[in-house]
């Protein structure tokens, strides 16, 4: 028996309704028992408003714009009636849901939408581009549209904009994978986590699982495919760091550019993914030729960091310097010339068919000194010392500084790799700054001589599948093309993502990531988190970051408390 389009959107309905994690685990758990007898693994991606893979990072890209004119022409109403409602109602899915029963023509013969019509024609839009695409995409909207009821059209407009509004996460999605095949057993719950953190396929994860845990425990990483990597835990001091990870501890310089995972697969081809899991393999014909020259292996992941560096002085440079070529996609040639890199290999996580996390560091490293070779301002090893000595570490932690770099890196010689985790087996330490990574969730326009740009932007810290806001920054970026974001580059980033406007205020939806300092947090009722960030100044866009990397609510809590324990302890 076919599944019906109906009996996801009655599940989106239920999650709306609740905001407790604990209830919408038992909605999703429900259905996921459905799905496992009557539908397609695939399916499941519905359930955050996805039709592919979290490793795939392609999105079905329907604009606020195109959206409203696919709901004109589905219903037949103009333009600007459903950009009037816009800005009053600010949710196009909501307004569809409106307008939907005002259809040019009802047939008596309508076919009820089923998950997989809609899935597969949401589907082709992925594949839709060139000449004629507009049209084509509107084609294969109006088609949804033209046969869904009113709730089932509220969900597939929010679904073309990405913004289904359930709040189903990465985590609420696992827990309810475990509560509808394994109860509460908390072994298959680490086993869910585990395969989910290998695999970043909530359809191949949700396949075993039907099957139990040795399927789970099959999974494993993939050359050729993104893996989420290990993220460190921040400290303050060289004690505080050989608390966590023991002695003696690898330590190693911690550089200033952005994290790439290096995967050949068995058949020679190879892929660069940042940790965003995006495909930067084009965007670095240089880091490839220098990784085919210098790295030995069939097959094999690494982890490493690629650094920009001065053609005249071969000095380091700060990543904002470089951040453009991870983005850029034409004139490459070009930018390899302008802006050459550096990679710094420091971990190993696959090699020749077999994967090797599971292995302590310092074999992990014993194997990367075999397989790499390095030559300086193309390919090399990072830089590192192994001591159980404080003052050595100390001594090897100023050299750093000095040299340029953000700070090092401590890492446990006996720990395994844990990928998409913060884990107590490699922690940062770098000079104490006050600053975060934030997301943009709203923009104002600028007067004066930065009239028609986005100039001052509302900042958003985590909550669960939430964003709230902690701010406003409107300093920190250029005026003036040269090294570093301009606010023209942040408004050419920003308006694709325009969800609703309000005179010069725009809404817009959370995918820019910035680095931002501060003096201090102070509570305000003006925002959304209880919270705002007192002077803050944007340091740089990170391209390299997502919306899981920015602090979380609780990283504001734990900051603002901070500063009244300095304030004891400097009297």
């Amino acid at each position: 028996m076919a599944m019906l389009y109906s009996q996801l959107v009655e599940v989106y309905e239920k999650l709306s309704r609740h905001s407790s994690k604990i209830e919408k685990t038992h909605i999703l758990a429900d259905f996921l028992k459905e799905l496992a007898k009557h539908g397609k693994k695939e399916w499941i991606y519905l359930l955050r408003g996805r039709v592919v893979s979290d490793y795939d990072t392609r999105e079905i890209g329907i604009s606020d714009k195109l959206a409203v004119k696919a709901i004109a022409f589905s219903f037949g109403i103009d333009e600007k009636e459903i950009f009037e409602e816009y800005k009053k109602v600010g949710d196009l899915g909501e307004i569809a849901e409106h307008f939907s029963t005002r259809k040019k023509q009802v047939s008596l013969l309508k076919q009820r939408l089923t998950i997989e019509r809609v899935f597969n024609e949401l589907r082709k839009l992925l594949e839709v581009e060139g000449s004629g695409s507009i049209s084509l995409k509107i084609e294969i909207i109006s088609s949804l549209l033209s046969s869904a009821e009113q709730k089932e059209a509220k969900y597939l407009v929010r679904t073309l904009l990405g913004d289904l509004r359930v709040g189903v996460g990465e985590n609420i999605l696992r827990d309810a994978i475990v509560e509808a095949f394994f109860k509460e057993d908390k072994s298959a719950a680490e086993l869910v986590a585990r395969a989910y953190e290998l695999a970043n396929d909530f359809a191949q994860v949700f396949e075993a699982a039907k099957r139990g845990k040795a399927e789970l425990e099959k999974i494993e990483i993939t050359p050729g495919r993104p893996v989420k990597v290990m993220l460190p835990v921040k400290v303050t001091s060289v004690a505080e760091a050989f608390k966590v990870c023991g002695k003696p501890a690898e330590i190693e310089h911690k550089y200033d550019g952005f994290r790439v995972v290096i995967s050949k697969d068995s058949r020679g081809e190879l892929k660069l993914f940042t940790r965003r899991l995006e495909d930067v393999t084009k965007q670095f014909p240089d880091v490839c030729k220098a990784v085919e020259k210098l790295v030995k292996g069939k097959s094999f992941i690494l982890d490493s960091e690629v650094v920009g560096y001065d053609k005249k002085t071969k000095r380091y440079k700060p990543f904002e310097a470089i951040s453009q070529r991870i983005k850029r996609k034409y004139e490459i040639k070009k930018l390899v010339e302008e802006l050459p890199v550096e990679v710094n290999v420091f971990d190993v996580l696959y090699y020749n068919g077999k994967s090797v996390m599971k292995e302590p560091f310092k074999k992990r490293r014993a194997l990367l000194e075999k397989i790499v070779k390095s030559k300086p301002l193309e390919l090399k090893l990072a830089e590192n010392i192994i001591t159980a000595d404080e003052r050595v570490a100390e001594r090897f932690y100023r050299d750093v500084l000095r040299a340029g770099e953000e700070g090092v890196i401590f890492k446990n010689l006996e720990a395994p790799y844990t990928p998409g985790r913060r884990v107590g087996n490699m922690v940062k330490l770098k000079p104490v700054v006050k600053d975060l990574d934030l997301v943009i969730v709203g923009a104002e326009f600028g007067s004066g001589k930065r009239a028609g740009w986005l100039t001052s932007y509302i900042l958003a810290c985590r909550h669960n599948d939430k964003f709230l806001e902690v701010g406003k920054v409107s300093s920190g970026l250029k005026e003036k093309e040269g090294e570093g974001t301009t606010y023209e580059e942040m408004t050419r980033l920003l308006k694709p993502l325009v969800k609703r406007s309000d005179g010069k205020f725009v809404e817009v939806a959370p995918k820019l990531v910035v680095s931002v300092t501060y003096q201090n947090i102070q509570k305000s009722p003006a925002y959304t988190s209880g919270f705002a960030l007192r002077f803050p100044r944007i340091t740089m866009y990170r391209p390299d970051r997502n919306t899981s990397d920015i602090a979380t609510l609780d990283d504001i809590k734990q900051a603002y408390l901070a500063q009244f324990k300095r304030k004891k302890t400097t009297r």
